[in-house]
């Protein structure tokens, strides 16, 4: 059974709530998790944001799963992804002070993608995993590090061709979840096994 323990810990701008959850054994790794938009409901109890930790724990991954900013108990007000990539960095950080040195995933859905493909401009990572990535919403650079996205065919929300064009545009992998909508209702299962795949040695 995995460990989970909830902590505020020191951000820019103040407290960040963050869920941590440890893999049973030895973690070979550090999972961190960015939820949807903060604005739209967006929380660390995304059932998205909930899938990614359950795959990064299941491949040995400490899953890092902060809230926003001004979301639940964490302080401050949204920041339009500056201020939400400063707190990820500085929460990469202090995770890194308690854990050691161990090898980052980054993993974001929607406005998270958006927040992790800036923080892995500055976090050296692994891989860097955007779920249905608000790239029709937001401006969206080249990633510095080997990246993945994961878009359902049916998204209503980012249109799959805009995720198809950047994709195509910055030459990363994209995995297809036919006939899935933004929320990958009933198909969270899948995308599960789809993260894990690619966390896994």
């Amino acid at each position: 059974m995995s460990r989970q323990h909830k902590l505020r810990i020191k951000g820019p701008a103040g407290a960040i709530e963050t869920v941590i959850e440890e893999p049973p054994g030895q973690p070979v790794g550090l999972a961190l998790i960015a939820h949807p938009h903060p604005l739209k409901g967006g929380s660390l109890d995304n059932k998205v944001a909930w899938t990614l930790a359950r795959a990064a724990v299941a491949c040995g991954l400490v899953a890092v799963r902060p809230n926003f900013r001004g979301v639940g108990e964490s302080a401050g007000v949204f920041d339009h992804g500056i201020g939400e990539t400063d707190d990820l960095l500085a929460l990469s950080r202090a995770i890194t002070a308690h854990y050691g040195p161990l090898p980052w995933t980054l993993m974001g859905f929607s406005f998270g993608a958006y927040v992790q493909h800036r923080v892995a401009q500055e976090l050296h990572a692994e891989r860097l995993i955007m779920v249905g990535p608000a790239v029709s919403m937001y401006s969206f650079e080249a990633t510095r590090i080997p990246t993945t996205i994961l878009h359902g065919s049916e998204d209503e929300v980012i249109p799959f061709h805009a995720a198809r064009e950047y994709a195509d545009a910055h030459a990363i992998p994209l995995i297809v979840i036919e006939g899935a909508g933004h929320f990958f209702h009933g198909q969270l299962r899948e995308l599960q096994s789809h993260v894990e795949a690619l966390c896994k040695p």
